[in-house]
């Protein structure tokens, strides 16, 4: 189970880089058009806001990766990160709502995951 949900962390880390590299300009919005813009086009955040919000995109998927390096080399830290990593994800993906529902959905398996731990003990 600590293995799966490493891996998992790592992709999902990884997959935070979209979040990074659109606002700065390194890659094609999904959508077609750059846009600096949060919680569904109600806020404008200006372009040097929206990369500042990329950085934080940056920031959790460095963490992501090293909760998921961290369960796979047993390192004891991980288990407390990884859920305020995970929360602090899942708020990001809820104010970049909806192109950021697939990682919303991630975040909460992931939460999930860390309270069945909590109660079963599976790792």
């Amino acid at each position: 189970m600590r293995v799966a949900l490493a891996v998992l962390m790592i992709f999902h880390g990884i997959a935070h880089l979209v979040g990074f590299a659109v606002p700065w300009g390194l890659a094609k919005p999904p959508g077609g058009a750059y846009k600096t813009t949060i919680l569904a086009g109600r806020a404008d955040l200006g372009r040097v806001g929206i990369r500042a919000y990329g950085v934080l995109w940056l920031l959790l998927g460095a963490a992501f990766v090293a909760c998921g390096v961290g369960a796979l080399t047993h390192q004891h830290w991980w288990i407390h990160w990884t859920p305020w990593v995970a929360f602090a994800s899942l708020l990001l993906s809820l104010i970049s709502w909806p192109e950021s529902r697939i990682g919303a959905l991630v975040n909460l398996v992931i939460l999930v995951w860390f309270h069945m731990v909590g109660v079963y003990g599976w790792l």
